[in-house]
Formats: structure tokens, sequence, C-alpha cells
């Protein structure tokens, strides 16, 4: 073998492992920051003029995790999932049923709109926070009344 195809090999062979250390470092940094951990649903409940839902840290069942709402990309409020909800403890989600959120909304104006839920979840330090959106963007509609339908 020359030295040039060993050189050539040798770059080869070092590519390889640089693309799979960087590959196993981004996965280990986005699994830390947006967990697969994190399971929950949002609702509109129209008539109450409300979302509503929950969500479980699966590595963590017994925290309490901060959500919050936004609404056409605008922040609009946060709350903590302390609110019981027995129906996750029977689907098998959690055990302990503290873990609703409910979101009362007044004053949008008419038209269609986009809520979105987002729990807050803090790295082991507290020193970064990042959201992960919980369950689908929900979509509903609101009239001159305030009154809202689904979409």
């Amino acid at each position: 073998m020359k030295p040039t195809s060993q050189l050539v090999n040798l770059l080869i062979a070092k590519s390889i492992l640089d693309t799979i250390f960087v590959g196993t470092l981004a996965l280990v940094v986005y699994t830390r920051a947006f967990p697969p951990t994190l399971h929950g649903w949002g609702e509109a409940v129209v008539e109450a003029k409300m979302i509503s839902g929950w969500v479980v840290n699966n590595a963590k069942p017994e925290e309490q995790l901060e959500v919050q709402l936004y609404i056409d990309g605008r922040f609009r409020n946060h709350t903590g999932a302390y609110d019981p909800r027995p129906d996750i403890v029977a689907a098998g989600w959690s055990k302990d049923p503290s873990h609703g959120f409910n979101f009362w909304v007044s004053k949008l104006p008419p038209g269609a709109h986009e809520a979105r839920v987002y729990a807050v979840h803090r790295s082991d330090d507290d020193s970064r926070y990042t959201l992960q959106l919980i369950g689908d963007p929900i979509q509903f509609e609101s009239d001159i009344q305030d009154n809202w339908k689904r979409r």
C-alpha cells in the first residue's frame, strides 16, 4: 500500500469517527434540553372559554411542571400543572392525578386563533430553561361577542 493511500484511509476513518462523535454529542444535548419523557395534551373547552389539559414527566412522575400558554404566537399566561385530572390516572399516565392545567381566556378578537401550550423544562442545575410543546396546536374561533367554537 502506498503512503498516500494510507493517508487517505486514515483521513476517511477519522472523518467517520468525527461524524459519530458529533452525532452522539448532538443527540445527548438534544435529549437533555428536550426530554422525550414529557407527555401531555391540551384542548379548547369552548363553553368555558378555557384551554385545558395535562402534562406528566415520565422520568419524574411526582414532579409538577410549569406550563405556558401562547395564543396566536403571543404569550398569554403561565401556571403550574397541579389541578386534579383523574383521567390521566385511569389512562395509566401517572399514579398521581395532580398534573392538570386550566387557562381561562377572554377578550380575543373575532376570528380564527391558535393556542399552544408549552411545558417548561429546567436543566438539572436550573441554569437553562426550554419549552416543549404539549400535544398539538389547538385551533378555535371566537366571534364578535367573544364566544368560541372549535375549528
